[in-house]
């Protein structure tokens, strides 16, 4: 009897310490990944233009921007405002719809397993439908409807708002090669994610696309050369040479077709896409992402002809250098992203979230490559070498400090967790509800009466990732204080692939360790 009690006792602690043992190798520690999947697609019902569906979760938003359009004698109703104001920006919206569709892409089974599936789908066709109605012509694309400058000297909710919804094109003799190029890999990407619930929708994103990326490099100039509106705002820094082969390798993907991949191995040189060694990766710089396409096109094997194999490995070369650049394993300082004492990768002080966020997706991406092409290392400038369970880690350590394992102990995701931020820099956030009151909210009255006031938000944006905080890992909550605290679509997007993984892993786990618990139970009967 006592016998019989020692080795229950005995096993009691074992089934303990192989539970907390694998809960340490890895399923996920106290972060609900699901939840934060969740709302990160519930924030893009809060950022949604246009007519709101009957089945609209965010209650506190409304019909907005009823007339887009309308002046120009088109219809530019719907899309997304890309962050606290109410303007439409082509560009970064693209690049939102373009990483979503890529996150569906990647992890479809992973995001239908935690129950999101109509809701990314949904997500990704609001801004897509938008961007289908915003190519108007085969050379002509609405770039963007709204004023910065007479948008940002007002405070109102997008339900209210009095300000300017000028539209802005680029077309032939206004070329803007950048936006014309990202919008075409928005679409063809989504095309793919769209091919068997909508096959004629797939195709109709898929002609456009084509149509836009033929129109972007015939007509080739930077699109806030047309657009000087923009240029305050989203002036496209890199050039339009990373959204052609961004978009060229993304039609690649979409169509099977040897032409694509032939302009991307041709252009390559010219456009800089084997020449740019790059440790960023956002809605302006693409070179991470496509050099991550055209060295999954080598890791694929047989896809390619020979003679594209050196320039592909070229692509490979650039796109590990900015992974390694993310580890800090390149040579070169300089060569490396930077990180803040709490482990934050850090660029830039205005919204730096957007590059970590970016950067937990590539690293993920990258990761599952490499473990599908049967490899496991990576080599770095210097002759470091990094593993996909390295590429994998630092991904989740960023995630993790997103969602509040930081200094600060806050979550920069806006209602996830105890602690988070209050006072986001968003104009329908910080008002109260139109539903709830009604009454007009006045441009300037706005920031008297709303802007000003010390007091938490009235509703919470869920879902919302913050510019996040500073290099010395420090956030300061204020509606004023916008680099920190104005949270954008292309910060989120990127986490809806992350997030799915990192819940569909940590499923696993647990499953793993259910299992290793009943076998240890059924050799000790």
């Amino acid at each position: 009897m006592a016998a019989a009690m020692t080795m229950c006792a005995a096993v009691a602690v074992l089934l303990v310490l192989t539970s907390t043992m694998a809960a340490a190798a890895g399923d996920g520690g106290g972060f609900d990944y699901k939840k934060a999947l969740h709302s990160g697609l519930l924030y893009f019902e809060a950022q949604r233009s246009g007519h709101l569906l009957y089945n609209q979760r965010v209650r506190w938003r409304g019909h907005s921007g009823l007339a887009d359009g309308l002046q120009q004698g088109v219809d530019l109703v719907g899309g997304y405002y890309d962050a606290g104001d109410n303007v439409k920006f082509g560009l970064p919206m693209a690049f939102t719809m373009t990483m979503l569709s890529w996150a569906a892409a990647e992890f479809w089974d992973e995001i239908a397993a935690a129950g999101e599936r109509r809701h990314v789908l949904e997500a990704i066709k609001w801004g897509t439908d938008y961007l289908v109605k915003a190519h108007t012509a085969a050379d002509e694309l609405w770039a963007e409807v709204g004023d910065g400058d007479t948008d940002h000297y007002c405070w109102q909710r997008p339900e209210d708002m009095t300000t300017s919804r000028q539209a802005y094109k680029v077309d032939r003799d206004n070329p803007g090669s950048d936006v014309a190029g990202e919008t075409a890999a928005a679409l063809a990407a989504a095309s793919i994610v769209f091919r068997r619930s909508k096959p004629r929708y797939s195709r109709l994103l898929l002609r456009h696309a084509e149509q836009l990326f033929d129109f972007g490099d015939r007509y080739r100039g930077k699109y806030d050369s047309s657009i000087g509106e923009v240029r305050a705002y989203y002036a496209s820094v890199s050039g339009y040479g990373d959204e052609l082969l961004w978009a060229a390798l993304w039609l690649h993907r979409a169509t099977g077709r040897r032409g694509y991949l032939d302009y991307a191995v041709a252009m390559a040189d010219e456009l800089g896409g084997v020449g740019w060694a790059v440790t960023e990766f956002s809605w302006d710089v693409k070179y991470a992402g496509l050099q991550i396409l055209a060295a999954k096109v080598l890791m694929d094997g047989g896809d390619h002809p020979a003679a594209h194999a050196a320039t592909l490995e070229q692509y490979r070369s650039k796109a590990e250098h900015y992974l390694c650049a993310c580890l800090g394993k390149n040579a070169a300082a300089g060569d490396n992203v930077n990180r803040t004492a709490g482990g934050m990768l850090f660029v830039r002080r205005w919204n730096n979230m957007q590059y970590v966020t970016n950067a937990a997706f590539l690293l993920t991406v990258y990761s599952r490559y490499l473990r599908d092409s049967g490899g496991d290392t990576i080599r770095c400038s210097g002759g470091a070498m990094a593993t996909g369970d390295e590429l994998a880690a630092m991904a989740r350590a960023q995630a993790d400090y997103v969602l509040g394992d930081n200094p600060a102990g806050v979550s920069y995701m806006v209602g996830y967790g105890r602690r988070f931020p209050r006072r986001v820099h968003h104009r329908g956030a910080s008002m109260v509800s139109h539903r709830a009151d009604g009454r007009f909210v006045g441009c300037v009255q706005g920031y008297d009466r709303w802007f000003r006031r010390g007091g938490a938000n009235p509703n919470v944006v869920a879902g919302a990732i913050v510019g996040g905080p500073d290099d010395r890992d420090r956030f300061r909550d204020s509606r004023d204080n916008y680099m920190q605290t104005e949270a954008c679509t292309y910060n989120t997007a990127p986490m809806v692939g992350v997030f799915a993984h990192l819940h569909a892993q940590k499923m696993a786990a647990r499953t793993a360790n259910n299992n290793a618990d009943r076998s240890m139970i059924k050799r000790v009967d």
